[in-house]
């Protein structure tokens, strides 16, 4: 016997992304302040979780054809097989097809922050993504069909009581579908995901593990990127 007990690791994996958002939250006055430090806290546990071939960061998305997203808090994306990353002095863009997931990470949720979520989200979603034939040995594979992005939202705690009620449901489900938000976590909480059948509510657990969890089994599913163009981009050279 180790001695080891996965359900504690597990237990303590959760316990500490909230006691870190607790602090956040309790710690810093100015609202900016606890943005950015809930923000690094999400980063943290995903870039140390993650395995490698993913990458977590605050960023901008940029396709092809020069349009830009609006800046998102995490950005879960490819750095196994997309080619480049811009980078200068701490602000990140990365091109759309490396994109599997987008979240938006603030101390509390509510209504405003599904709304503002839901619209980060679509200014990625709405941006055109590249995907050529794949060569190998014995010849070509066909283009990857593109992959959904994952949208979600990250919080502490939550302005509803009950969490899981109504204005919840209404605030995920109504507006635009290309908008929608796949999956939640309100740490102190629980965690929302969205199913073929809609969405599935859990108080129970370790809200920040299970998410943890959810998020992995859903990268996984997903696959892999398609293969970028990278002379689409390369044709921005010559304006």
């Amino acid at each position: 016997m180790s001695g080891w007990s996965l359900a504690q690791l597990l237990s303590e994996l959760h316990a500490d992304i909230e006691r870190r958002l607790e602090t956040a939250r309790k710690s810093f006055g100015h609202a900016p302040s606890k943005g950015d430090a809930s923000e690094s806290v999400w980063l943290d546990l995903l870039t140390t979780y993650l395995p490698q071939r993913y990458q977590a960061a605050t960023a901008h998305v940029v396709d092809s054809e020069g349009q830009f997203s609006d800046q998102i808090d995490v950005v879960v994306f490819d750095r196994q097989y997309s080619p480049f990353i811009f980078s200068f002095e701490g602000q990140k863009i990365v091109p759309a097809e490396s994109v599997y997931a987008v979240f938006e990470a603030k101390q509390t949720l509510n209504a405003e922050l599904v709304r503002y979520a839901r619209d980060k989200c679509l200014s990625v979603r709405k941006l055109h993504r590249t995907s050529l034939p794949i060569p190998h040995a014995g010849g070509t594979y066909d283009a990857k069909p593109l992959m959904p992005i994952i949208g979600g939202v990250l919080s502490f705690e939550s302005d509803w009581k009950p969490l899981f009620g109504d204005p919840l449901r209404r605030a995920l489900t109504d507006g635009d579908p290309a908008s929608r938000l796949d999956i939640g976590c309100v740490a102190a909480h629980g965690i929302f995901v969205r199913t073929e059948d809609g969405f599935v509510f859990t108080s129970e657990g370790k809200p920040a593990t299970a998410f943890l969890l959810e998020l992995i089994a859903r990268l996984q599913e997903l696959a892999t990127v398609p293969m970028i163009d990278v002379r689409a981009y390369a044709r921005w050279l010559d304006k």
